[in-house]
């Protein structure tokens, strides 16, 4: 409708229309947020293997030709989240190696219920400086785990430490890493992803 004056629409339907665009816009960027909320996940996950972010290990083809004298401990942590059933635990509870010495270990599942569990593990190490340093060449961590009742496992994790570390002011101080693993049902793996899930340690 417009002013018969002035041939102008009137000041009521200039608001709606103004209304209508500023709604349009802010559903078009609730859009965009809810897409950008959807990548943030695997974008976020990419970045920490990339950079070591968070204590995120790499993953490499083989342990390197270099292998230095310097030696470094590495323990051995073992969780599992409150709805996943299984008991884990590290084998071994620390190893001492030489700096980009491939070295071999074990974790131990075992699924103690009435029904067969699939798991999927969340790992990082700590101090978080040291993930970009920390490689692994093997692991269980790859591929999601899958238990019979009553059936038990033990799973290696073959792994390195980047003679690199020597060369970060920060990292070359470490003389401790550690290991850390989570499992949990492959049901709340991408709960786990977006930060919701709740682990607890083995045993409590």
């Amino acid at each position: 409708m417009t002013d018969r004056m002035s041939g102008t629409p009137k000041p009521e339907k200039r608001s709606t229309r103004s209304n209508l665009k500023v709604a349009v816009s802010m559903a078009s960027i609730a859009v965009g947020m809810v897409g950008v909320s959807y990548a943030a996940v695997p974008l976020y996950q990419l970045f920490c293997q990339v950079t070591g972010y968070g204590g995120t290990t790499q993953r490499a083809e083989r342990a390197p030709d270099t292998i230095l004298e310097r030696t470094i401990t590495v323990r051995f942590d073992a969780n599992v989240s409150r709805g996943m059933g299984w008991k884990f635990r590290p084998v071994q509870r620390k190893q001492v190696l030489k700096i980009g010495e491939s070295a071999l270990a074990y974790y131990e599942a075992e699924n103690p219920t009435g029904r067969r569990i699939t798991g999927t593990s969340s790992f990082n190490v700590s101090p978080q400086a040291a993930g970009v340093y920390f490689s692994k060449v093997e692991c269980f961590c790859f591929t999601e785990q899958t238990l019979e009742p009553g059936a038990r496992v033990e799973m290696p994790v073959t792994y390195f430490i980047d003679p690199e570390i020597m060369n970060d002011p920060v990292a070359r101080k470490f003389r401790e890493i550690t290991l850390s693993y989570t499992f949990f049902p492959v049901k709340e793996s991408a709960k786990v992803a977006a930060g919701k899930g709740t682990p607890k340690r083995d045993g409590t």
